[in-house]
């Protein structure tokens, strides 16, 4: 094992380790990410599907959704589990405030089984995720429901009943292109720490969602001057009720 220090007149400032064999991937494991290196981004651009129908693309974005002055623009995406499970996830742009999807199985779901042309059985269909964000959304201020963007899985495939259910308007990133959800990107590799690559995500229940993000909503982030998402939210929604302009869901 080889130890190397990166030193500069403030003092140590960086430590990589390079070990081998058996202690190489004991240290791999050990990452937040559980990986050595980010996916290339050649890689990533060489799968997934393209969303086809009429979309509006995240070019066409606002520029005061860009710059996070506001929140209540959101970020969303699903993280995959074994047998194609899977959660939804829903990043607040400005606070970094997370709200996690339940996506459960549906009834005469089988293992390894598809039925063709049949219903998305594993849960995460454009129906679910319509229901889905939806229901999270009706939970919230008018305030806090301006925009969300996604990327174009077939899971969006209802993103104009969801801008009419929802009252959200939906922008799309361009194919393979997630670091243009960061925020969301970077909650997910938090998320990971609680629901781990290969593991079945529909064993988890609403309420151990809930929890989960209650723990990442209660965290500290540098980005917010060390103040948690919930506490950024809140001072947020606090001056919008001061204001008079803040209304229920």
């Amino acid at each position: 094992m080889r130890v190397i220090m990166s030193v500069s007149l403030r003092g140590i400032v960086g430590i990589r380790i390079q070990g081998r064999g058996a202690l190489r991937r004991e240290l791999t494991a050990c990452l937040r990410s559980g990986r050595a290196l980010r996916l290339p981004r050649e890689r990533a651009r060489s799968r997934g599907k393209a969303f086809l129908t009429e979309a509006i693309m995240i070019s066409e974005r606002p520029a005061d959704i860009e710059d996070r002055a506001v929140p209540g623009h959101w970020e969303g995406d699903l993280i995959l589990g074994l047998g194609s499970s899977a959660i939804g996830t829903l990043v607040e742009r400005t606070t970094r405030f997370t709200m996690l999807l339940h996506l459960p199985r549906m009834e005469g779901y089988r293992p390894g089984e598809t039925v063709k042309n049949g219903p998305p059985l594993a849960g995460h269909g454009a129906e679910a995720v319509r229901k889905a964000i939806t229901g999270s959304m009706d939970k919230l201020p008018e305030t806090l429901r301006q925009s969300l963007t996604w990327d174009q899985g077939a899971e969006m495939a209802q993103h104009a009943r969801l801008r009419v259910d929802s009252g959200l308007e939906i922008y799309f990133c361009d194919p393979q292109s997630p670091w243009q959800r960061g925020s969301n990107e970077n909650t997910n590799g938090l998320l990971r720490q609680y629901f781990p690559k290969g593991t079945d995500l529909s064993r988890h229940t609403a309420g151990e969602l809930d929890a989960v993000a209650h723990a990442l909503n209660t965290r500290p982030r540098k980005t917010l001057g060390w103040k948690t998402p919930a506490e950024a939210l809140d001072q947020f929604l606090v001056g919008q009720y001061k204001a008079g302009v803040a209304t229920t869901g």
